[in-house]
């Protein structure tokens, strides 16, 4: 029975997924760090229906765009999750991208470069990079998708979310005098995400880091001290919010098979930017 549903969601998803663009290339001419890296990138399908994704040597997002009657101007770069050795791409990226379009918030969903796989030539700041650029990208893309560019957030899962707090933590300002034009615009997000988000100890937080969501379960034994990070944020006066799912372990994501009590999460992400003005035109 659960495969059936399943699978039945898979063809809802599918359906309805005409938003979805084609996936954009960072950079066009090749990311810095990956010259010479052509080999394709590895799929494998975790069942029911999840494509886990390895072996990126092309950064890149894919677009899910708002009905214009119900656009907000607002987007979130969307990081899936995967320990650094692998991207969940599905219940971590394309169904958090369609909820959040569905809701008339443009949504990117990002394929980084993996800092952890095996014999992998890249670093934590390859990955990083990736997300900046990401940043940038939608940024200088603001008018041909109608959205603000003081808007654009993002959102992580697990080790996604590492890299959210890291976009957070170590902004990359504008560099009016880059050669390339999208790199003359600043890297900031206007706010994090943070779904069951690995932050390591190192990690600094500061008065000007950008506002923030916290939720994960109670059960999760992989992230700890959600709650410590919350409360430093707030003696920082930074806003943010914070949820802990009753009997929930790491990874819910948004599968088929979420009780309601979890599946309700994207919700209160939701109303918690609008309730901090990020889905009102400034």
């Amino acid at each position: 029975m659960h495969k059936l549903v399943a699978y039945l969601f898979s063809l809802v998803l599918l359906a309805s997924s005409a938003m979805a663009a084609d996936r954009i290339l960072l950079w066009p001419g090749g990311a810095p760090g990956s010259e010479g890296k052509t080999a394709p990138e590895t799929v494998r399908i975790s069942p029911p229906d999840e494509e886990v994704i390895s072996n990126v040597n092309a950064p890149a997002v894919t677009p899910f765009l708002p009905d214009s009657a119900k656009a907000t101007g607002a987007a979130v770069i969307v990081i899936p999750g995967g320990g650094h050795k692998e991207i969940w791409i599905t219940h971590e990226g394309y169904r958090v991208a369609q909820a959040l379009a569905e809701r008339g918030i443009a949504a990117f969903v990002l394929r980084y470069r993996l800092s952890r796989a095996d014999n992998t030539p890249y670093t934590l700041d390859h990955s990083l990079a990736d997300v900046q650029r990401a940043i940038r990208l939608v940024k200088s893309r603001a008018t041909d998708w109608h959205l603000d560019p003081q808007r654009v957030g993002v959102m992580g899962f697990s080790a996604g979310g590492h890299l959210s707090v890291l976009a957070g933590t170590h902004i990359a300002d504008a560099n009016p005098a880059a050669v390339d034009p999208v790199d003359r615009l600043s890297a900031r997000p206007a706010f994090l995400g943070l779904i069951y988000a690995h932050i390591p100890d190192g990690i600094v937080f500061k008065a000007d880091t950008p506002p923030a969501f916290f939720i994960f379960g109670d059960n999760d034994a992989v992230v700890k001290g959600q709650g410590d990070r919350y409360r430093e944020l707030r003696k920082l006066g930074v806003p943010a919010e914070i949820h802990v799912l009753s009997g929930v372990a790491h990874g819910f994501g948004i599968r088929p098979t979420n009780p309601p009590h979890v599946a309700i999460w994207p919700t209160l992400f939701i109303n918690w930017l609008d309730a901090s003005g990020f889905l009102k035109a400034h």
